[in-house]
């Protein structure tokens, strides 16, 4: 079980101020979460496989390959304004 005055420090560190209700609600409410990790922490694990996701997930990367790539001439064809072999923008 939490206390009030853990409730209090908690509050300070993430510098929020609470009322004197809520901080009989969330002593209650935190205690209730940790009540159920407890419940969670007398579950029989023995064998099972640790998992990051419910469902069998792996990374699909495509191939990694060498493709033909444009030139700059190409591209800053089409810029309507260019300068040095970039494209040029107005100033904000």
């Amino acid at each position: 079980m939490i206390s009030k005055k853990e409730v209090e420090h908690a509050a300070k560190l993430a510098r929020l101020e609470l009322t004197e209700e809520e901080k009989e609600k969330y002593t209650e409410q935190f205690s209730k979460i940790l009540d159920y990790f407890n419940q969670l922490n007398a579950v029989d694990t023995e064998g099972v496989e640790p998992m990051a996701h419910v469902l069998p997930m792996k990374n699909v990367m495509r191939e990694d390959k060498v493709e033909l790539t444009y030139n700059r001439e190409e591209i800053l064809q089409n810029a309507p304004l260019e300068e040095d072999g970039f494209f040029k923008v107005p100033k904000i």
